[in-house]
């Protein structure tokens, strides 16, 4: 006897297919058929799912998406968002990094008798998953883990759990530890053996007080627009190099020829630099960050005023706005709200915001629009593979 088949049209925002009918099926892709009994039969987009973790560890929600159909999610979301604000836009193929190619990252370790466990989380969980694979983490990243284990067996007590920062580095792959404290002359020796040993950039511990490097045989940096750029250990990356770079482009084709530029939300400058031909104002709330990005700007010899400023608090008037023939987002999850209102009350001719959060970034659209502003297309980049987490770049004109 057979029974009725129901077509999974779309993925909804936290990676649950959904049938025409509205109902929700996990795991599956558009295309599959669901069945009267609940069971999924796989469609042209269902792929299996690479990880042996799949799809205990929250690290990936969509490992059983093929490309075109991950494409179609991040679309979706974007799409989605503008829509319930009332807009629409272009809304371009996005650009996906390649598996095995995130740079940084933060995984998760505490001490299970005497064996550490090290990986990330079950998804809405605080279940820790130890990882024996990883299908995104850069082999640089992940080749430490096994070692990291062997290390932090020797180091944390009790069952306490810490952070484990990763990032790659110009000189080489960059640990930080959060919420441990590893004193005394045993634990500095074994720092600085397994520091040596690995051939790290830097191996830095935070005891509560912010970071302090352990080890760090010269000082730390990155390329950013072919600028060294002083990096504070944990600081903000963009996650992988082909992500960092579709978002340079995205930008660099709304500023186009511009010459005085206002980049907000700076960090350590990754649109800053990408922008020579402009004289760039970069406003950062971050400490360490913008004075790192100060700091490089001042050796290549950039025409770059970096300024330590709340946004949030202290968003710049449009009469300093005016000034700027281009102006740059790049505003946390949260988004720019306050900024953005003076923004719209601006006279400047180009914005380009980079977001993270399509809801955030499509309700700032809403009020860059109504301030006069036309939404011209917007550009996603999966950076985060697998992940329901969406990144953009969009343009805006007058």
């Amino acid at each position: 006897m057979s029974s009725s088949l129901n077509e999974i049209i779309r993925v909804a925002g936290r990676g649950d297919g959904v049938t025409a009918d509205g109902r929700h099926v996990r795991f599956a892709a558009p295309g599959d058929l669901l069945a009267d009994d609940g069971a999924v039969v796989p469609g042209p987009h269902h792929q299996q799912p690479p990880c042996k973790h799949f799809p205990a560890c929250g690290g990936c929600q969509l490992q059983h998406l093929d490309d075109a159909s991950w494409s179609g999610f991040i679309v979706d979301r974007i799409g989605g968002a503008l829509a319930a604000q009332g807009l629409e836009a272009e809304i371009r193929t996005p650009l996906l990094s390649p598996p095995n190619t995130r740079r940084r990252a933060t995984l998760h370790a505490e001490r299970r008798g005497r064996q550490v466990r090290m990986g990330f989380t079950e998804q809405n969980s605080h279940t820790l998953i130890d990882i024996e694979e990883c299908w995104v983490l850069a082999p640089e990243l992940f080749q430490l883990v096994a070692p990291l284990r062997g290390l932090l067996a020797a180091l944390i007590p009790g069952n306490r759990r810490i952070n484990v920062h990763l990032a790659q580095t110009d000189q080489g792959r960059d640990v930080l530890i959060d919420g441990l404290e590893a004193q005394g002359l045993a634990a500095a020796e074994a720092i600085t053996a397994f520091a040596g040993r690995h051939k790290l950039a830097r191996f830095s511990i935070d005891e509560g007080f912010g970071p302090t490097a352990r080890w760090e045989p010269e000082p730390v940096a990155v390329t950013l627009g072919g600028v060294a750029v002083p990096f504070p250990p944990g600081n903000f990356l963009q996650a992988t190099r082909e992500g960092e770079a579709a978002l340079i482009a995205a930008v660099r084709a709304v500023v186009g020829a511009a010459r005085a530029v206002a980049d907000l939300f700076a960090g350590l400058g990754t649109f800053t630099f990408a922008l020579p031909g402009a004289r760039v104002y970069a406003a950062e709330a971050a400490r360490d960050p913008i004075l790192a990005l100060k700091a490089a700007a001042t050796r290549a010899q950039r025409a770059v005023f970096a300024d330590h400023r709340d946004l949030f608090r202290r968003p710049l008037q449009p009469g300093d706005l005016n000034n700027f023939d281009a102006v740059v987002l790049d505003p946390p999850r949260a988004g720019a709200r306050e900024q953005v209102a003076e923004l719209a009350a601006s006279k400047v001719p180009l914005v380009a915001y980079v977001s993270c959060n399509p809801s955030t970034f499509a309700r700032d659209a809403e009020t860059l629009c109504k301030g006069g502003y036309t939404l011209d297309w917007v550009q996603p980049v999966g950076q985060f593979r697998w992940s329901t987490h969406v990144e953009l770049a969009a343009r805006f004109s007058r």
